[in-house]
């Protein structure tokens, strides 16, 4: 007599089942990052601010915070920034591709993140008194490192401006007219505000803020709102 041998087998998850699911986890922390972004950026320049001495938002721009003995937090809030949508680009990139403009938005992204990276790296000149004790009225000159700062922060804005416009096509060609409104409006709101700046118009650095924070902020709802996908599938 065969004595009956317990043929059952304790269950296993399949590789690539496990694949999957990793690689899910690792694209809705990637996805986290660019949801991070816009309050990370927006608390620790908006902070400063209202904060640091001598600083008025309608006359200097949230970059001129990376000069005097505190700048450190704002080239650090740069680089932060900068690391964050990096990772967030390549999250989108995974989720986004084979879909309308699901190769240059994420490639966009990643445009704006090596910009302000380099916007971080080369800080801008004092200036119309601030920091504290810096003369009043623009700098006679303009040193090579704020000539890079400004070359940075145009691609960096230029390529977030061409992001919101891609993701405004990804989003009509898959019929979500609402963001696609919204995608369009984010990156008006930046081109006119960095336009009304540039062009030296009153309160042109409170513009240019309020322009860059939108524009930053609907990629940080759009990431939210692609990761939420990710979860129902």
């Amino acid at each position: 007599m065969t004595a009956t041998q317990d043929t059952t087998q304790p269950t296993t998850q399949p590789a690539a089942s496990r694949r999957t699911s990793g690689s899910t986890g690792s694209t809705r922390t990637l996805l986290t990052c660019a949801v991070l972004t816009t309050p990370v950026f927006g608390i620790v320049s908006l902070t400063q601010a209202f904060t640091r001495e001598g600083f008025d938002l309608l006359r200097h721009p949230l970059s001129m915070l990376s000069t005097g003995d505190l700048g450190w937090l704002q080239i650090g809030n740069f680089w932060i920034t900068a690391v964050l949508t990096v990772a967030g680009a390549i999250g989108l990139r995974r989720v986004m591709r084979g879909t309308p403009g699901g190769t240059w938005a994420p490639r966009l992204l990643l445009v704006e993140g090596a910009g302000l990276a380099a916007a971080g790296a080369f800080g801008m000149d004092p200036g119309d008194g601030f920091p504290v004790g810096t003369p009043l009225g623009a700098p006679a000159g303009m040193s090579w490192h704020a000539m890079l700062h400004m070359a940075a922060g145009s691609v960096a804005f230029t390529a977030l401006i061409a992001a919101c416009f891609v993701l405004g096509r990804h989003f009509a060609r898959a019929g979500r007219g609402a963001y696609a409104v919204a995608s369009r409006l984010g990156g008006l709101a930046l081109l006119l505000g960095n336009g009304w700046a540039m062009s030296g118009g009153r309160a042109g650095s409170l513009t240019l803020c309020v322009g860059v924070l939108v524009a930053m902020a609907w990629v940080s709802v759009v990431a939210a709102a692609k990761r939420a996908d990710l979860g129902e599938r």
